[in-house]
C-alpha cells in the first residue's frame, strides 16, 4: 500500500470519467470540467511515479497540487489544488494516515477550498459533497471506526450530497448565470470529488 499507488488509482478514476464528467459540465458549465481534470492528472501521474519510493504522503500530495495548479484550466485546477496543498501541510514527515490525521487533511482541504473559491456549503459546489463527507468521518471516529471504515462512511454521504446539489441552482461559477434552471443537474465539482473519494477508498479496502 503506498501513496504512489493511491494517488494512481485517483487520477485514474478521474480520466476514466473525462466524458461523463465533461457532459454534466457542459449542462450548466463552462463544458470542459472532465476534460480538464482528465488533463491534470494525466499530466501528474508521471511526476508521482517519478517520486521516491519513501512513502512521504506530503511530498506525493504537493506535487498532486501544483501539478494540479499548472496544467488544469478554468476553476478547477485552483481549487483542487489549493485542496491538496492545504491537506499535505497536514501531514508533513508521515508515511502513515490514522483516521484523525485523515480527518485533518480532509478539513484543511475543505478549507482551502472555501479560501479560494469564496463558496459555503449548499451553493451546488464540491463542498456540498466534501462538507457531508467531513460530518461522517467524523462520526465514524467518534463510533471508534478505522480511516477506511470512516472513508466508507464519508463516500455514502458525499454521493448523498451529488444527489442533494440537483434539487438546488447555483449561486456559483459559470451554472450561476443560469439560477433556477440549474435545478435537475447534478454539480460537476462535487461529482469528481466524490469520484476521487471513492477511488481512494476502493484502493485502501482493496489493500487492508
Amino acid at each position: 500500500m503506498t501513496v504512489k499507488d493511491a494517488i494512481k488509482e485517483v487520477g485514474q478514476a478521474v480520466i476514466k470519467d473525462k466524458v461523463f464528467l465533461t457532459d454534466l459540465d457542459q449542462a450548466i458549465g463552462d463544458g470542459d470540467h472532465g476534460i480538464n481534470m482528465a488533463r491534470g492528472f494525466e499530466s501528474v501521474l508521471p511526476k508521482i511515479a517519478a517520486l521516491a519510493d519513501d512513502n512521504d504522503v506530503a511530498a506525493a500530495l504537493k506535487a498532486v497540487g501544483m501539478g494540479l495548479i499548472s496544467s488544469v484550466g478554468g476553476a478547477a485546477g485552483p481549487l483542487y489544488g489549493t485542496a491538496f496543498l492545504r491537506a499535505a501541510g497536514v501531514c508533513k514527515g508521515k508515511t502513515a494516515i490514522d483516521a484523525v490525521t485523515a480527518k485533518a487533511m480532509l478539513d484543511a482541504a475543505i478549507k482551502g477550498i472555501q479560501d479560494r473559491g469564496k463558496a459555503q456549503q449548499g451553493e451546488k459546489t464540491m463542498l456540498d459533497a466534501l462538507i457531508p463527507a467531513s460530518d461522517a468521518f467524523a462520526d465514524g471516529i467518534k463510533a471508534g471506526k478505522n480511516a477506511v471504515e470512516c472513508l466508507g462512511d464519508a463516500v455514502q454521504a458525499a454521493e448523498k450530497g451529488v444527489e442533494y446539489t440537483k434539487k438546488i441552482s447555483a449561486t456559483k461559477g459559470r451554472a450561476s448565470y443560469l439560477g433556477e434552471r440549474s435545478i435537475g443537474h447534478q454539480d460537476p465539482g462535487a461529482t469528481s470529488s466524490t469520484i476521487m473519494l471513492t477511488a481512494l477508498y476502493k484502493y485502501l479496502k482493496q489493500e487492508r
